[in-house]
């Protein structure tokens, strides 16, 4: 598995119409578990060293937004991808259903609050994309929202994608870096996920009612998806879908992903001015001398 390889595969193309359909959520690309497995501890280290270097570079921040439907793996991969990351320059915010004080601003207002410092990665596990998703699948949450009226029509929905776009070309103007992926998980086996949270007591908490009515919008929601995808993702701000019906595989792509795109950013520890190194020259000096 190469980076760029795996990058290049599961881009969505910006301008092309998405067929989920035509996606396997089961695709492996012909690799076995265990070199999976060796794929994601080659990954991890790769991206310990690359979050180290944009923490001391201090010049980007990255922001990754995973999206999908329940019992994808969301948390999952974001524990294996980032288990080798330094916690001091990561940050995750997972997001559920907005509070009062959320509802009395804009869409964007609460994923703004929470974008990563520069030097950081900042992990959203689902985002403002929600608002483009379950406020369409479900139209009573868009009725309920404090919007004006004339707003509430059907072309909120291209409205959005507008704002959606301008709002994270914004981004990488600043220096923040949009990653956008997609954990494509089968309806099949998302049944045999919330089946087997069912059955096993220790994961009986992952589990609510909720979660299997929801599957009665399934063709709803994979409709919402596929204009998300055609409509946003862009030459600043691509999507990448990555099939999550075998997690070992899912979680060794979103880790070459990751590389792949911090890798473009050229990161690297910063040089130091000639007064200061002359400092550490001092201070090397210094502590030669010393005394034991």
């Amino acid at each position: 598995m190469k980076s760029r390889e795996i990058a290049d595969h599961f881009i969505v193309t910006p301008g092309k119409k998405v067929s989920l359909k035509k996606l396997r959520a089961d695709w492996t690309a012909g690799v076995k578990k265990e070199r999976a497995r060796e794929h994601l501890a080659e990954g991890i280290q790769k991206l310990a060293l690359r979050q180290d270097m944009l923490y001391a570079q201090d010049r980007y921040g990255v922001l990754v937004i995973f999206q999908a439907m329940d019992a994808a793996g969301k948390d999952g991969t974001i524990k294996h991808v980032m288990s080798g990351v330094n916690p001091q320059g990561c940050q995750v915010w997972s997001f559920k259903a907005p509070s009062g004080e959320e509802r009395d601003h804009d869409y964007l207002w609460r994923s703004f609050k929470a974008l990563p410092e520069r030097g950081r990665i900042g992990i959203h596990n689902r985002s403002y994309y929600e608002e483009v998703l379950i406020a369409r699948v479900h139209p009573e949450i868009l009725e309920a929202q404090q919007l004006p009226e004339e707003h509430k029509t059907k072309k909120i929905w291209k409205e959005r994608f507008r704002q959606i776009n301008a709002f994270e070309r914004y981004l990488v103007d600043n220096g923040i870096i949009p990653i956008k992926i997609y954990l494509n998980v089968s309806r099949a086996e998302q049944k045999r996920r919330f089946l087997e949270r069912i059955d096993q007591p220790e994961k009986n908490w992952k589990f609510s009612l909720g979660d299997v009515k929801e599957r009665g919008h399934w063709k709803d929601y994979m409709e919402a998806y596929e204009d998300v995808f055609s409509e946003t993702s862009t030459d600043w701000a691509p999507w990448y879908i990555v099939p999550a019906d075998n997690k070992w595989f899912m979680r060794a792509a979103v880790a070459e992903i990751l590389n792949y795109r911090l890798k473009q950013l050229d990161l690297h520890y910063p040089k130091l001015h000639k007064s200061r190194l002359k400092e550490l020259d001092e201070a090397r000096a210094i502590l030669l001398a010393e005394k034991d």
